[in-house]
């Protein structure tokens, strides 16, 4: 039985959940003796996929079972299974359809570079996004038809517009701009006004994951420029419960590292891309360019599906409350670890 987590503590490690494809989607049969590993594990156990990367960002792949150690509410866990090796995705490719003019045309050339991440035992679904999330293609295995379906979609952009700030509007009559000897004078910046429902796009992605099985990790592919409108139904920590629950980890591609148009500063600092990504034990990488866009895919998916798993029975945790935090640790000095940071008690009873 997997369990869900709650949303981790702030400044606390993340940790992270495998996932699985709903059994009536399609799947291609690996080769005899090829058959990709599947996790399974008793339903009293709390499973933890963590990622370990070196100083320079790599992937370390050679850290053995008694390297780790797992802390719940603050104490020692014995680690009841360990696995290093790749697990199939389940994962929705969320595209952000309302970039800016001088970005989209970059990341519409790289984005059938997108099906060379995914292998024959992953299934992938399409969906778009601006004001509302519109599925292009449901989960499918067949890498071919992903490929064609990125080549073919066609991504909507904006161009930059004013907006017209009181503070900074100048001479009027009736409502009417006033000339000056230049022509009428500019108002405000030069800012794209968002309409998007990023909480809301994130939150449709994470339902068709949730029942995608147990065997796999589930994810969101998301690539957006990270701007969001006012118009959620959901919030942010809404949509963060929700994929939580649903064991769905976001990896994050900003077209931008600046921070949005629409939306005020998050705690640390932090963009809102990489709060659902750190939060949901996921990443967040940057890139603008088609070279660097097709090379990220490639890195992410990696990333998504090289991980280590962890499992525990909770010992000593405390008794009156649901949610439990999870810190995970390696004994080898100078990596970086990269964890969901708790779990909901009642998730492991429901055998969600």
């Amino acid at each position: 039985m997997l369990f869900s987590l709650a949303l981790p503590q702030r400044g606390s490690a993340q940790a992270q959940q495998p996932s699985v494809p709903a059994g009536n989607a399609p799947q291609e049969a690996p080769a005899q003796g090829k058959r990709p590993p599947r996790i399974i594990v008793r339903p009293e156990l709390v499973i933890v996929p963590v990622t370990v990367k070196d100083g320079s960002g790599r992937l370390v792949g050679d850290i053995r079972q008694d390297e780790f150690r797992i802390l719940c509410d603050g104490v020692d866990q014995k680690i009841a299974s360990f696995s290093s090796e790749p697990v199939p995705l389940s994962a929705v490719v969320l595209l952000d359809s309302d970039l800016p003019d001088r970005a989209v045309n970059q990341v519409q050339k790289s984005l059938a570079a997108i099906a060379a991440g995914f292998g024959p035992s992953d299934e992938v679904a399409i969906v778009t996004f601006a004001q509302y999330p519109t599925t292009v293609a449901d989960f499918s295995t067949n890498n071919d038809r992903l490929f064609t379906q990125l080549k073919r979609l066609e991504l909507g952009s904006h161009p930059t517009q004013e907006i017209v700030s009181p503070t900074t509007a100048g001479a009027s009559i009736n409502g009417k701009p006033q000339l000056t000897s230049t022509g009428i004078a500019p108002h405000g910046s030069k800012r794209s006004v968002s309409t998007k429902t990023l909480h809301d796009a994130l939150y449709s992605a994470g339902e068709m994951l949730q029942d995608r099985g147990r065997d796999r990790r589930k994810i969101i592919f998301l690539i957006s420029d990270g701007s969001n409108s006012s118009h959620n139904v959901h919030t942010l920590d809404e949509t963060l419960h929700f994929l939580l629950s649903a064991d769905v980890s976001v990896y994050s591609i900003s077209i931008t590292r600046a921070v949005p148009i629409g939306r005020s500063l998050v705690q640390h600092g932090q963009t809102q891309l990489e709060q659902y990504a750190v939060d949901t034990g996921g990443d967040t990488f940057f890139g603008a360019k088609q070279v660097d866009l097709e090379r990220l895919y490639s890195d992410l998916t990696e990333e998504a599906r090289n991980q280590y798993t962890l499992t525990f029975s909770p010992q000593g945790i405390h008794t009156d409350q649901d949610y439990h935090d999870i810190e995970v640790r390696v004994r080898r000095p100078g990596l970086h670890i990269r964890a969901r940071g708790g779990f909901y008690q009642s998730a492991i009873a429901v055998g969600r």
